[in-house]
Order: structure tokens, then sequence, then C-alpha cells
């Protein structure tokens, strides 16, 4: 399986990037990681609802370009579904079994994700209510991917 991060913003704290490092070569064993890393746009503090449209158009402009028409797109978005650990492992189970083996992982910058971009999402997932900073929430998305693997594969995970 072939899976791809599409993620607004760049890594700049070592103790994510050590963070991602350790999923990236643990996810090795499973599939074909692809961290794809594109420049977030400068908010303006007190940004208008108009700026803020525009900024979020820009990047969702940068992800669009990279998702490739044969993936299956899956947005993090908070107004989404939400899934157990379990239930997300299932669910990449069932897009292999489908044949959906090429899916993209898309996490916008700090104002969320465009209308087009969620527009072309096959699927729109919430892991939370609660708002995470995008660069954390990176580490937090590979460790639910790796340790989906894990349940797929019947190895042990901590619960």
């Amino acid at each position: 399986m072939n899976i791809t991060i599409i993620c607004v913003g760049k890594i700049k704290e070592k103790y994510l990037k050590s963070a991602i490092d350790e999923y990236t070569k643990r996810l090795s064993r499973y599939c074909k990681l692809n961290i794809i890393e594109l420049g977030d746009e400068r908010t303006p503090d007190n940004a208008s609802v108009k700026e803020e449209i525009l900024i979020k158009e820009k990047e969702g402009e940068a992800i669009l370009k990279n998702i490739k028409d044969s993936m299956f797109a899956i947005a993090l978005e908070l107004k989404a579904n939400m899934l157990s650990s379990e239930e997300l492992s299932e669910y990449m189970r069932d897009l292999g079994i489908r044949g959906e083996s090429n899916i993209a992982f898309i996490i916008g910058g700090s104002l969320g994700l465009s209308k087009p971009v969620l527009g072309r999402a096959n699927y729109k997932l919430c892991f939370s209510k609660m708002t995470f900073p995008h660069q954390l929430f990176r580490v937090m998305l590979l460790e639910q991917v790796y340790r989906g693997f894990r349940i797929i594969s019947g190895e042990p995970y901590h619960k």
C-alpha cells in the first residue's frame, strides 16, 4: 500500500522531526510512505474572513496539485466522521481489499482546508473535537496509521 501525507507547513521542531522519522521507519515494514510538505501562507493577526478564505484557497491549490487522480483522498477535517483506532484500521484494510492502494491523507494549515479540497476528498476524517497544532497532528496521524497496520497484521499494539 502507498500512503501519502500531504500537509501544509514545514516541521521545524527537532523533537517532532525525530518522532516523524521514527514512525517513517516503523511504517516502512507495512507501506511505502511519502510525505509532501507544502508552504503555509502567513495569516496576519486580525485577518478578515475574506482574507482567511483567500489563504485557504491558495493553500488548497497547492494541495490539489499534489493529489493524483489515482489517490483515495482522506481529508482531516474537524466537521467529519470520527473513528476509533480499530475502525480506522478496518477502513484502511477495506480500502486495500477494494483496490484502493494509493491513499493520501490531507492535513491543512492552521485555518483548515478549502472547499475545493474538501470537495475532492473521498472521505473526511476527524480525530477529535479538540484543535491540535498541525505540526503535532502529523505525528498523531503517522502513529494512527502505524497502529492501523499493526491491527491489520494481527500484531500487538497498546490499547
